[in-house]
Protein backbone atom coordinates (compact mmCIF):
# COMPACT_ATOMS: atom_id res chain seq x y z
CA UNK A 1 0.00 0.00 0.00
CA UNK A 2 1.28 3.43 -0.86
CA UNK A 3 -0.89 5.17 1.71
CA UNK A 4 -2.22 7.64 -0.84
CA UNK A 5 -5.90 6.82 -0.46
CA UNK A 6 -8.49 6.26 -3.19
CA UNK A 7 -7.87 9.44 -5.16
CA UNK A 8 -4.20 8.83 -5.75
CA UNK A 9 -3.31 12.24 -4.34
CA UNK A 10 -1.34 12.70 -1.17
CA UNK A 11 -3.51 14.76 1.19
CA UNK A 12 -5.98 17.41 0.06
CA UNK A 13 -9.21 17.01 -1.84
CA UNK A 14 -9.71 14.76 -4.81
CA UNK A 15 -11.52 17.45 -6.83
CA UNK A 16 -14.59 15.25 -7.11
CA UNK A 17 -17.63 15.52 -4.91
CA UNK A 18 -20.07 12.70 -4.41
CA UNK A 19 -20.26 10.12 -7.18
CA UNK A 20 -17.25 9.19 -9.28
CA UNK A 21 -16.76 11.60 -12.19
CA UNK A 22 -19.21 14.23 -10.90
CA UNK A 23 -17.96 17.82 -11.11
CA UNK A 24 -18.11 20.23 -8.19
CA UNK A 25 -20.27 23.32 -8.34
CA UNK A 26 -18.60 26.69 -8.69
CA UNK A 27 -18.92 29.40 -6.09
CA UNK A 28 -20.47 31.63 -8.74
CA UNK A 29 -23.29 29.17 -9.38
CA UNK A 30 -23.80 28.66 -5.63
CA UNK A 31 -24.20 32.43 -5.26
CA UNK A 32 -26.38 32.67 -8.38
CA UNK A 33 -23.92 34.98 -10.16
CA UNK A 34 -22.44 35.19 -13.63
CA UNK A 35 -19.23 36.95 -12.56
CA UNK A 36 -16.35 34.66 -11.48
CA UNK A 37 -16.14 34.50 -7.69
CA UNK A 38 -13.02 32.31 -7.74
CA UNK A 39 -11.11 34.64 -10.04
CA UNK A 40 -12.07 37.70 -7.99
CA UNK A 41 -10.94 35.90 -4.82
CA UNK A 42 -7.59 35.07 -6.43
CA UNK A 43 -7.12 38.67 -7.59
CA UNK A 44 -8.02 40.03 -4.15
CA UNK A 45 -5.45 37.75 -2.52
CA UNK A 46 -2.70 38.59 -5.01
CA UNK A 47 -3.47 42.30 -5.11
CA UNK A 48 -1.96 43.09 -1.69
CA UNK A 49 -5.17 44.76 -0.50
CA UNK A 50 -5.06 42.95 2.85
CA UNK A 51 -3.18 40.15 4.58
CA UNK A 52 -6.25 37.94 4.58
CA UNK A 53 -9.40 37.81 2.42
CA UNK A 54 -12.60 36.28 3.80
CA UNK A 55 -14.80 33.87 1.89
CA UNK A 56 -17.69 36.34 1.59
CA UNK A 57 -15.69 39.26 0.20
CA UNK A 58 -15.29 37.97 -3.38
CA UNK A 59 -18.96 36.93 -3.51
CA UNK A 60 -20.08 40.40 -2.45
CA UNK A 61 -17.68 42.13 -4.86
CA UNK A 62 -18.75 39.87 -7.75
CA UNK A 63 -22.40 40.68 -7.02
CA UNK A 64 -21.72 44.43 -6.99
CA UNK A 65 -19.74 44.28 -10.24
CA UNK A 66 -22.43 42.18 -11.90
CA UNK A 67 -25.13 44.63 -10.83
CA UNK A 68 -23.19 47.61 -12.20
CA UNK A 69 -22.50 45.82 -15.48
CA UNK A 70 -26.18 44.87 -15.86
CA UNK A 71 -27.30 48.43 -15.10
CA UNK A 72 -24.92 49.97 -17.64
CA UNK A 73 -25.76 47.39 -20.30
CA UNK A 74 -29.49 47.95 -19.84
CA UNK A 75 -29.12 51.71 -20.28
CA UNK A 76 -26.76 51.25 -23.23
CA UNK A 77 -29.25 48.88 -24.84
CA UNK A 78 -31.93 51.53 -24.48
CA UNK A 79 -29.60 54.10 -26.06
CA UNK A 80 -28.89 51.73 -28.95
CA UNK A 81 -32.62 51.14 -29.47
CA UNK A 82 -33.28 54.89 -29.42
CA UNK A 83 -30.69 55.28 -32.19
CA UNK A 84 -32.34 52.43 -34.14
CA UNK A 85 -29.31 50.15 -33.78
CA UNK A 86 -29.28 46.46 -32.94
CA UNK A 87 -25.73 46.47 -31.56
CA UNK A 88 -24.29 48.32 -28.58
CA UNK A 89 -21.21 50.35 -29.51
CA UNK A 90 -18.97 52.39 -27.19
CA UNK A 91 -20.93 55.52 -28.03
CA UNK A 92 -24.06 53.97 -26.52
CA UNK A 93 -22.18 53.11 -23.33
CA UNK A 94 -20.92 56.67 -23.12
CA UNK A 95 -24.38 58.16 -23.63
CA UNK A 96 -25.88 55.76 -21.09
CA UNK A 97 -23.40 56.75 -18.39
CA UNK A 98 -23.60 60.48 -19.11
CA UNK A 99 -27.42 60.52 -19.09
CA UNK A 100 -27.68 58.70 -15.75
CA UNK A 101 -26.99 61.01 -12.80
CA UNK A 102 -25.62 58.38 -10.40
CA UNK A 103 -23.48 56.55 -12.96
CA UNK A 104 -22.14 59.87 -14.20
CA UNK A 105 -21.14 60.76 -10.66
CA UNK A 106 -19.49 57.36 -10.15
CA UNK A 107 -17.69 57.21 -13.50
CA UNK A 108 -17.49 60.92 -14.32
CA UNK A 109 -13.72 61.17 -14.43
CA UNK A 110 -13.47 58.29 -16.89
CA UNK A 111 -15.44 60.12 -19.53
CA UNK A 112 -14.67 63.54 -20.87
CA UNK A 113 -17.46 65.86 -22.03
CA UNK A 114 -15.52 67.04 -25.08
CA UNK A 115 -16.26 63.79 -26.93
CA UNK A 116 -20.03 64.15 -26.59
CA UNK A 117 -22.23 66.20 -28.84
CA UNK A 118 -23.66 68.88 -26.53
CA UNK A 119 -27.17 68.42 -27.92
CA UNK A 120 -27.27 64.84 -26.59
CA UNK A 121 -26.10 65.70 -23.07
CA UNK A 122 -28.86 66.83 -20.71
CA UNK A 123 -28.12 70.37 -19.63
CA UNK A 124 -29.48 72.38 -16.75
CA UNK A 125 -32.23 74.75 -17.80
CA UNK A 126 -31.64 78.47 -17.48
CA UNK A 127 -35.06 78.97 -15.90
CA UNK A 128 -34.19 76.63 -13.03
CA UNK A 129 -30.91 78.47 -12.45
CA UNK A 130 -32.56 81.92 -12.47
CA UNK A 131 -35.27 81.03 -9.92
Amino acid sequence: MSGKGKSGKVGGKSGKSGAEGEKGTSRSSKAGLQFPVGRIHRLLKRGNYAHRVGAGAPVYLAAVLEYLAAEILELAGNAARDNKKARIVPRHLQLAIKNDEELNKLLGRLLSRKYLTPILVPSKTKKADEE
